[in-house]
């Protein structure tokens, strides 16, 4: 039997960016000259995506959308995306870990994310989730769809690091430019695959690998990925201190179970001041916390320290919820608390699916790969699916596929209930 190459014993990343905040945010990674991963770029406008630096760009719905995208429709993203799953899945087979990244609020990223999540997860892959949350200025409407299917695309992957674009205004200027700060919404985006990937890819004194990243992240829900750095007598301490305080998450690591957190320092790093970091993260952390840590040593760091660290099972346990479909309410949990004008723009949402969905009833499957039951259905439970994000538990048993199970994969085999 011949030997595997060298290659082959690493872990294969891809990172797939999705719709026009995806793709900004992939060309980040890529001018930032991310080492050891693969970008990929989709997106349902054929003009945004010729402006994409990714090596392997992928146009989804285009018999739905012919190229002009979703117009801020997340159905119509979540079609296309269903539309080209074989592409898809084609992109993303045989990759180790996959990151999912997008602009919730819009269309392409919104729609399609939750279909791309459940299409790498089938594949069996660590699949995570690196999303932003719309500025308050872009309105109730792009919220709303943002608080839904962010929640659909967290059923999906094995854990979610979200960013609200709301919380930049406590990082940049007051005088700081709207174009500024849409590039430093993607410039954290990168921050957030990277800190992630450099655990794995750059090699340590005390080395982490993907083994470590996968015993966190795997099933682990919401998560936080945070980086500080610091310089002078108490670096590493404030290093820390600044990793596990990053204003722009959504979540702390308060009661996280699960961590993960490297020390990246020149050659006098001291045994001291790692201990002094762990410290400042272990006390943040739930008592019986899963810790596990790493260092580099990187002689251009000079005086700097920087800590990076993950935290994930906030809920205290792994994800086991079973499959269920929720309307627009319950995904969003607010059932009780939506004004007036915000269950408008829900009841809104929820007619344009339903005259989609009488539409499509009488017109033929776009491709062999979109979703079809094999059995007959009737037209209203049609209309019923397409109402919710379909969700499926992350945390299911997954069958072992034989040989002849991976020309069919699972995603493209529709189960009669």
């Amino acid at each position: 039997m011949p030997l595997r190459s060298d290659a082959e014993h690493f872990a294969l990343i891809k990172v797939i960016g999705i719709g026009g905040g995806g793709s900004n945010a992939v060309n980040r990674m890529i001018r930032a000259e991310m080492m050891g991963v693969e970008f990929i770029a989709v997106n349902t406008d054929a003009q945004a995506l010729l402006q994409s630096d990714a090596p392997h760009k992928i146009r989804i719905g285009d018999k739905l959308t012919r190229g002009l995208g979703a117009g801020a429709d997340p159905g119509v993203g979540q079609r296309a995306a269903e539309e080209d799953s074989e592409k898809i899945y084609e992109a993303l087979k045989d990759a180790d870990m996959i990151f999912i990244t997008a602009g919730m609020g819009g269309g392409t990223g919104s729609g399609a994310a939750p279909v791309i999540a459940e299409i790498a997860k089938d594949l069996g892959s660590l699949t995570v989730g690196v999303i932003t949350k719309p500025f308050s200025f872009e309105g109730v409407r792009r919220k709303l769809v943002a608080e839904q299917y962010s929640e659909a695309l967290k059923d999906k992957v094995d854990t979610l690091i979200t960013i609200p674009n709301d919380r930049l205004r406590e990082v940049v200027d007051k005088k700081t430019s709207i174009l500024d700060a849409f590039r430093v919404v993607d410039d954290v985006l990168r921050q957030g695959v990277q800190g992630i990937s450099d655990l794995i890819t750059v090699p340590g004194l005390i080395n982490l690998d993907f083994a470590d990243v996968k015993t966190i992240m795997r099933d682990a829900g919401s998560s936080m990925m945070g980086i500080g750095t610091g310089t002078g007598e108490n670096r590493a301490v404030e290093a820390a201190k600044a990793a596990v305080m990053s204003p722009l998450l959504e979540v702390n690591i308060q009661g996280a179970r699960g961590i993960l957190f490297n020390v990246t320092g020149g050659s006098d790093l001291g045994l001291f001041e790692v201990n002094e970091a762990a410290e400042v993260i272990k006390e943040a952390a739930d008592p019986e916390a899963n810790i596990i840590f790493g260092t580099v040593i990187d002689d251009r760091m000079r005086d700097e320290v920087k800590v990076t660290v993950i935290a994930t099972g906030f809920d205290g346990t792994k994800k086991t919820k079973p499959a269920r479909q929720v309307t627009a309410e319950q995904a969003i949990g607010i059932e009780t608390s939506l004004d007036e004008r915000s269950r408008e723009i829900l009841a809104e949402i929820e007619r344009e699916r339903q005259e989609r969905a009488n539409l499509e009833d009488q017109m033929e499957p776009a491709s062999p790969f979109a979703r079809n039951d094999s059995a007959p259905e009737s037209r209203e439970s049609r209309v019923t699916e397409r109402q919710a994000v379909p969700v499926r538990s992350s945390g299911a048993d997954r069958p072992a596929y034989g040989d002849t199970d991976l020309d069919i994969p699972s995603f493209l085999r529709r189960k009669s209930d």
